[in-house]
């Protein structure tokens, strides 16, 4: 049944369904300004990159620190006044969120100085890159606790590391 009375002329004189579609227009190729040069230069300095993850390391861990030292309850919740309990509270948050600041900033810096001068001497952007700096970072973040746990460390960081890489998929 048929809710059209054309024999399929319309079909025929569409321009979407005939063989002279239009094609797309080829655009030409843009260069790089010297500015987005001078700026993925200035990106590509393992000082910079390696800067830029430590304070975003720290930003990332100030947050998290706010966040769990706001689950911190004191043992003795029951006897505290508002004020009290408030004051440890913030006292808490506040703790937590400089230790964490520190420890991921210190973290990322690690990781991110690692990752660019092996993947700047190899001279290959891969995994390999990401198992090195993941076993470095977690080595030299453990290593206070003796050579078994920078063992663990390493070992655990790298594979961690990879994960995190196989699930964002940045390499091929």
């Amino acid at each position: 049944m048929s809710l059209s009375n054309n024999s399929g002329n319309e079909l025929a004189n569409d321009p979407l369904n005939s063989k002279e579609a239009v094609k797309p227009q080829i655009e030409p190729i843009r260069l790089p300004t010297v500015e987005e040069i001078r700026g993925q230069d200035i990106w590509n300095n393992c000082a910079v990159r390696s800067v830029a993850s430590g304070v975003m390391g720290g930003g990332l861990g100030f947050f998290m620190g706010l966040f769990l030292g706001s689950l911190d309850r004191p043992l003795m919740q029951e006897e505290m006044t508002g004020k009290q309990e408030f004051i440890y509270q913030a006292k808490q948050m506040g703790k937590r969120s400089w230790s964490s600041a520190k420890t991921f900033a210190v973290m990322g810096l690690i990781f991110s100085a690692v990752e660019c001068v092996v993947e700047k001497a190899r001279a290959k952007h891969d995994t390999t890159n990401t198992v090195v700096a993941g076993c470095a970072t977690g080595g030299s973040m453990s290593a206070k606790g003796g050579p078994r746990a920078a063992c663990a460390g390493c070992a655990g960081f790298a594979a961690f590391s990879v994960v995190i890489e196989k699930f964002l998929d940045r390499h091929d």
